[in-house]
């Protein structure tokens, strides 16, 4: 069965973003964070709409051929593969990689991780982390902890609501100070 990872970065006080969202914070010295390796693993990714929102912002344009012609090609997810967007009022746009999912979250990953294929990416969502976490459908948590205290801001879990056990897999430190941590849920 496949395996749904919750990878994302964090604050040392829990925080993944400032309150407006930003994450102007977040080191950008070109280290990989083993994020290379971690894309051979998967090949869906599931978003909340305002992480799908926010990653369609930060997505490259697609380039003009020369002045004054429009630019061809559309703009996606940024994640170069099937992505499902969880979101009650999104309409399905015309990215075919990008599925708008209204549905029980719950039910449609629990069917997604039936089905043959590699792992899948729970980017992000808080909300959409939540559910799942509740339905014990996430199995691994990686954690790349940033070395800042932001003092406030959207928390990494807020308010899950139930205990969850975690059993550490790996960590590795690097140079600039960031520390990742992987751990698998205990069921």
């Amino acid at each position: 069965m496949r395996k749904v990872k919750y990878t994302v970065a964090s604050s040392l006080d829990n925080f993944i973003a400032r309150p407006d969202g930003a994450v102007d914070w977040l080191l950008n010295d070109g280290t990989d964070y083993g994020m290379a390796e971690f894309f051979k693993t998967i090949d869906a990714v599931l978003l909340g709409r305002k992480t799908y929102e926010f990653a369609l912002a930060h997505s490259p344009k697609p380039k003009q051929k020369s002045k004054g012609q429009k630019a061809k090609g559309k703009r996606t997810s940024g994640t170069g593969m099937k992505s499902y967007v969880f979101s009650r009022t999104m309409k399905a746009g015309t990215d075919e990689d990008v599925n708008i999912i209204s549905d029980n979250a719950g039910e449609f990953v629990g069917n997604l991780k039936s089905e043959a294929g590699k792992d899948i990416w729970l980017m992000g969502g808080g909300e959409l982390a939540k559910s799942l976490f509740a339905e014990n459908l996430v199995d691994e948590i990686g954690l790349n902890i940033h070395p800042i205290l932001l003092g406030t801001g959207i928390q990494l879990f807020p308010d899950i609501g139930v205990q969850i056990d975690l059993e550490l897999i790996e960590y590795k430190s690097h140079p600039n100070g960031c520390v990742q941590v992987t751990y698998r849920v205990k069921i």
